[in-house]
């Protein structure tokens, strides 16, 4: 018996803007996505990468076509059950988020805040181990201004897989970060997300990380086309 995907995509299209404004960003969009699957996604600027990222992320609303995460029909699914959806989702972005007022270990904990199954004390405990994961064990009590780009950007890995989602989102997480920098936060995710059994859908630019895709996803003006990983 086959998994249920993590994604389903069938026939999705998207435009922005109303009357003669309207404008067309995505075009007629069908993909699975399975567990355990690391899906990278390129393209130009502009093509309607962030687009789809967010319309999977439940982040806006689906106008057109089919979009199930997690066997649910996110097109006319209610405000409730998109915030219960969201709750199996990590979202990482090119800007890592953190607030400064707030130690590391405590930005991780804010994930979890929305499940109400863990206590305050469990919290705690599960985003130190979550930052000692990412090689962050000797700065869980440190502030974000007293960490790296790199060390902040583990901070939201950490704090996108503490919950232990089922999809990770990430947008463009490799930007800016040098090349060690780059590959490490990447490999951590994937191996994490591994582990737990989640499926990834990585935005980038990077060239440098294409190589950790299950599969590659190219958009192009809003088109949506596969790419041969061993080619690459």
């Amino acid at each position: 018996m086959s998994p249920i995907p993590i994604v389903e995509i069938q026939n999705v299209n998207h435009s922005f803007g109303s009357g003669r404004l309207r404008k067309q960003i995505l075009f007629d969009i069908s993909t699975t996505i399975q567990p355990g699957e690391v899906v990278i996604m390129t393209g130009p600027s502009g093509s309607g990468k962030t687009t789809l990222l967010t319309l999977i992320g439940a982040l806006r609303a689906t106008q057109d076509g089919s979009l199930k995460v997690l066997a649910q029909e996110l097109r006319g699914a209610s405000e409730s059950k998109l915030v219960e959806l969201r709750r199996n989702i990590g979202y990482i972005f090119q800007a890592h988020n953190l607030l400064n007022s707030l130690r590391a270990w405590q930005n991780v904990q804010m994930s979890l805040e929305l499940h109400s199954d863990v206590s305050k004390q469990q919290s705690r405990a599960m985003a130190e181990e979550m930052l000692a994961s990412v090689g962050l064990a000797e700065w869980v009590n440190q502030y974000p201004n007293e960490l790296s780009g790199g060390q902040k950007q583990r901070v939201a890995i950490a704090r996108a897989l503490v919950s232990k989602p089922k999809l990770v989102l990430a947008d463009e997480p490799t930007a800016a970060l040098d090349k060690k920098s780059g590959r490490d936060v990447v490999e951590i995710m994937q191996r994490l997300a591994k582990q737990q059994g989640s499926a990834i859908v990585l935005v980038t630019h990077d060239n440098r990380i294409l190589d950790v895709a299950d599969r590659i996803l190219h958009m192009e003006d809003g088109y949506l086309s596969s790419l041969d990983v061993a080619a690459l």
